[in-house]
C-alpha cells in the first residue's frame, strides 16, 4: 500500500466513525426520557455528566470496532452492532437502579446520578470493546 492509500483509508475510518458517533449520540437522544441537550443548555450538570459519558461509552466501541475491523465495511458492521448493545446494555443496567428515579435525577441535577451514568456508560462500552475483538 502506499502512503496515499493508507491515508485514505484514514479518512474513511474516521468519517465513517465520526457518522456513526453522531447516530449512537442522536439514537440515545431521541430514546432517552431526558432531552439532555436542553438541559445541558440550562445549566444542567449532571445531564452534561450523564450525556458525556454516553459519547465516551460510544467513542470506546467505536475505537474497538476500528481496531478489530478488516476493513471499513466490517468496521461499520460492528460498530453499529455495538452502538446498538450500548444503547440496550444501557438501558438493562438502567432497570437495575430501581432505588432513584434517574430521570427525574438528571432533571433535578442531580449531580451523583449523573457522574454514575457516565461511570456506567464507560463501563459498559469497554466490556463491549473487549467483546469486539476476533
Amino acid at each position: 500500500m502506499t502512503f496515499l492509500d493508507l491515508f485514505l483509508a484514514t479518512l474513511s475510518y474516521i468519517g465513517v466513525a465520526i457518522v456513526l458517533l453522531f447516530v449512537g449520540i442522536i439514537l440515545f437522544e431521541i430514546t432517552t426520557k431526558n432531552k439532555e441537550m436542553q438541559l445541558i443548555k440550562s445549566g444542567n450538570k449532571a445531564a452534561v455528566y450523564a450525556f458525556g459519558g454516553r459519547i465516551l461509552g460510544l467513542a470506546i466501541v467505536l475505537y474497538s470496532s476500528i481496531a478489530n475491523s478488516v476493513n471499513v465495511f466490517d468496521m461499520v458492521v460492528w460498530g453499529s452492532v455495538a452502538i446498538i448493545m450500548q444503547i440496550v446494555i444501557f438501558y438493562l443496567a438502567e432497570l437495575l437502579t430501581p432505588k432513584f428515579n434517574i430521570t427525574k435525577a438528571i432533571d433535578d441535577d442531580n449531580q451523583a446520578v449523573g457522574l454514575f451514568l457516565l461511570f456506567l456508560s464507560v463501563s459498559i462500552g469497554l466490556i463491549i470493546a473487549a467483546s469486539l475483538t476476533y
